[in-house]
Parts: C-alpha cells; sequence; structure tokens
C-alpha cells in the first residue's frame, strides 16, 4: 500500500554534470526551475549551475558534516507540503554522499521521493571500459585506513563480477598498488579520468601496467577504477597456498603488506590467532 501523503512535497533527486555543463538533461533544468528550495553539497559549485542555465532557485547546503542535523530539517520542510530538489556536486545524489541518508528519512515519513536521471561517473566508466557489463559491483572509495582498505580488498578478492572504485589522484598510485599486491597484477582494468571533460581519458590495461604507468605519469583529475572479477585463477592459487605461518607471513611481505597486517592475515587464513603466528616467528627466528 502507498503510504505517500499528497498533501506532502516532493524529494527530487537529480543528477549534475560529472564534467561537462550539457550533461543535465532538460527535465532536471525544468524542475530545478519549478522547485522551492535546493539542497547542494556545495552551495559555490552548484551556483555555478544554475547561473549557466540561469535558474533562481533558493540554495540551502546539505553535506556529510550537517546532514545528521539538516536531514530532519529539511523532512519538516517537505512536510509542509513544499517541494525540495537535493543535488551533489556531481553524478547522482546517494551514490558516495549523503543524498541517500536524506532519501531514507523522507521513505521513513511517507514523503514521495522522484529520481531525475541523468549522469554517473561509474555506469559511465563501465560502459566504455571493454570488461563484463553483465554483473559488476560498486565499491566507490575505498576506506582511509590501511587495515580497513586491507579487509575490504580481501572480502571482495574472489567475487566474479566486475568491480568498480573511484579514487582521487593523489591517492591513485598507493590504490593501484594495493590493488596488485590484493588481486593480483594480471587482471584487466581501465582508468577513466575526467570523464566527458576536454581531457577526458580511458587507460585501459592489466592491473600491473596501469600500476607501472601511473608510476611514472603524475595522475590528474578524478579516477574511476574499472577492474576485472577473478577469472578463477586467483580461486585456483587459494587452493595452493601454503600452510605454513611462515610462508604465508613472508607472502604477505612481499606484497609490501605491513608486518603487523601480515601477521594477522596469516592468522586469519589459516584460522588461528596472531599471537600463535608470532609465537611461530619467533620460533623460526631463535632457531628453534
Amino acid at each position: 500500500m502507498d503510504s505517500e501523503h499528497s498533501q506532502y512535497g516532493t524529494l527530487y533527486l537529480s543528477a549534475t554534470p560529472i564534467g561537462n555543463l550539457e550533461d543535465m538533461t532538460y527535465r532536471s533544468v525544468r524542475i530545478l526551475s519549478e522547485v522551492d528550495l535546493i539542497a547542494a553539497e556545495d552551495t559555490r559549485h552548484t551556483r555555478k549551475l544554475l547561473a549557466h542555465y540561469d535558474i533562481h532557485t533558493r540554495l540551502t547546503s546539505y553535506h556529510e558534516h550537517n546532514k545528521l542535523a539538516k536531514g530532519p530539517e529539511l523532512i519538516g520542510y517537505l512536510l509542509s507540503g513544499k517541494n525540495l530538489v537535493c543535488v551533489s556536486d556531481a553524478g547522482l545524489p546517494g551514490i558516495a554522499d549523503p543524498g541517500s541518508h536524506l532519501a531514507q528519512l523522507a521513505i521513513e515519513a511517507g514523503i514521495r521521493v522522484v529520481p531525475l536521471p541523468g549522469a554517473n561517473a561509474a555506469l559511465s566508466a563501465l560502459i566504455c571500459s571493454g570488461l563484463d557489463t553483465t554483473m559488476f559491483t560498486f565499491i566507490g572509495f575505498l576506506p582511509k585506513t590501511g587495515k580497513k582498505r586491507m579487509e575490504l580488498l580481501e572480502q571482495i578478492r574472489y567475487r566474479k563480477d566486475t568491480l568498480i572504485f573511484y579514487e582521487a589522484p593523489h591517492h591513485l598510485q598507493q590504490t593501484l598498488q594495493e590493488l596488485v599486491n590484493i588481486l593480483g597484477e594480471g587482471r584487466k582494468a581501465a582508468a577513466a579520468r575526467e570523464l566527458t571533460k576536454h581531457y577526458e581519458e580511458f587507460r585501459r590495461d592489466r592491473l600491473g601496467g596501469l600500476c607501472a604507468w601511473y608510476r611514472e605519469h603524475e595522475p590528474r583529475g578524478e579516477f574511476v577504477l574499472i577492474v576485472e572479477g577473478d577469472t578463477g585463477a586467483a580461486g585456483a592459487a587459494k587452493d595452493m597456498l601454503p600452510q605454513d605461518p611462515v610462508e604465508i607471513y613472508e607472502a604477505f611481505l612481499s606484497r609490501n603488506v605491513e608486518k603487523k597486517e601480515a601477521m594477522r592475515q596469516a592468522a586469519k587464513q589459516l584460522g588461528i590467532s596472531r599471537r600463535d603466528v608470532y609465537r611461530i616467528l619467533l620460533e623460526k627466528e631463535s632457531g628453534k
């Protein structure tokens, strides 16, 4: 049964350009002009877009750092019968930004939520990557801490579907190296940068090749990385992994994994405690 109330306003989630201002749809431009308020991730950025299309709708700030306080305020605005558009800096709101939080609050309150489709960096990169598009998983930005990144990459290591990552230029080299370390250098991959902009570029190679290229060429612009899923070779390799804690530990070290994390991964793989791995390593060093 439909729980949405007609006396409430409508929350629109509108795509915005991912690079080229012409990425906008006619429908989004019209509704942005007609609604009572626009909630923007960065009002300064969105104001430039509105000026380009001669839109004069009032703006308010809604982003990751104020969403817990501002979200309920916007819901109250919608409950009063006003219409609202939520936009992110680029692409679809709710993908790697707080738009999803506002949508959840609106749905819980019985408010109608309407998509205004348009540009999306992840899917734009995927369809031009040359990799499988039948099944894919959007990962987005990897966690900030090394431990959490490692845990996530281990979780998705043997997935068969194509993987989609977002990355900033100053973190790209590190991320590619970590992907090589965990997923293997032989996987097919594509690095897409500056999508729909003047310097749009797709570089298609194996992960190892991309890693080597961007060690020699400074990354510029925002990146989407598309990585081939596990084709079975990784699974076969998993079955042949050594069962000796020392060998496993040294294998992780060879991938530039830090010592503590290498011990943790060795323990996890064998189903024993990290303390046991540490003890075995000490015994080897002492010659026992």
